[in-house]
């Protein structure tokens, strides 16, 4: 498989993904993501510290130590509508190689429309 097919699987969810590596940089944002933010793909490259305020910049950092310490995922909003998790990605044997923003609806979404 290929990184393209891979990239192919994540901008087919309907919500958004935001991919940041150990020094909290964006290196990838599905398509869904591009919509959602304002910047959309200018944010590619940037720190995600930046986008934060102080209290969330520490509540990242805070997170990314105690994902180093065993932590899978930790809910960072759960607003009116979303809940956005942050979620530790693991290379082969257990190394923390970065994290994600996970988009979890509240609502749901509209049924897919079927194939035809």
């Amino acid at each position: 498989m290929t990184a393209e097919f891979y990239a192919a699987i994540l901008d087919s969810l309907r919500d958004p993904i935001l991919v940041a590596d150990p020094d909290h940089i964006i290196c990838y944002m599905n398509r869904a993501a591009v919509a959602h933010y304002t910047e959309g793909a200018g944010l590619l490259g940037t720190s995600l510290l930046a986008c934060h305020n102080a209290q969330s910049q520490k509540m990242i950092r805070d997170i990314w130590k105690a994902m180093h310490d065993g932590l899978e995922e930790q809910l960072i909003t759960d607003g009116e509508k979303t809940r956005i998790f942050m979620r530790a990605i693991r290379g082969p044997g257990g190394a923390l190689v970065g994290y994600y923003e996970r988009y979890e609806p509240k609502a749901a979404h509209t049924p897919p429309v079927a194939a035809g």
